[in-house]
């Protein structure tokens, strides 16, 4: 069974700029957005400080984030990369079939990916995901560069919005 210790800080910056993020969209009547918490059981707590120090996953978790887009259902999961090259072991197998069933559903499923090293964030469609999977799965690289990336995902900063997600979503919605 997996187990998690002392990485609990690990994306937490990107977590709390998606948070604010969604709140800036719930209060302009955009978007709903929840963060799914991943289900852990505690094994060992610091009694000083009350802290989780060693848990297991009680299962495994789908996307960080599930709500709605004016009216489209969305699901998404959010991943740092601190260099030009993004592991494919990052994402799991059982995520890309939730999205898959997601998306079967008439949803939206993406990733955003916050590269820390140029501070920028890319919206990454399932579609465009699954062409670095399925290659990945018939021998071919493991990964993808950043220099692969469609340079209209970038995602431009907006004043107030910290990941302004909603216009990959639009541009994403452009290209179906």
């Amino acid at each position: 069974m997996p187990t998690w210790n002392s990485r609990g800080l690990r994306g937490s910056i990107l977590e709390e700029l998606l948070n604010k993020t969604n709140m800036k969209y719930l209060e302009n009547n955009l978007a709903l957005i929840q963060k799914i918490p991943t289900p852990i059981t505690p094994i060992k707590i610091d009694k000083k400080t009350r802290h989780i120090t060693l848990a297991y996953f009680e299962q495994k978790s789908t996307v960080d984030y599930i709500g709605v887009v004016q009216g489209i259902p969305v699901c998404f999961d959010a991943k740092e990369c601190h260099t030009s090259t993004f592991p494919l072991a990052n994402i799991h197998e059982h995520q890309v079939k939730f999205m898959e069933s997601f998306e079967k559903q008439d949803g939206i499923a993406f990733f955003l990916i916050y590269y820390t090293m140029s501070d920028e964030f890319y919206y990454l469609s399932l579609r465009e995901l699954k062409k670095f999977w399925d290659r990945a799965e018939n021998g071919g690289r493991k990964s993808f560069r950043y220099d692969e990336l469609n340079k209209k995902f970038f995602l431009r900063k907006e004043s107030g919005l910290f990941v302004p997600y909603l216009d990959g979503i639009q541009k994403d919605l452009e290209d179906r």
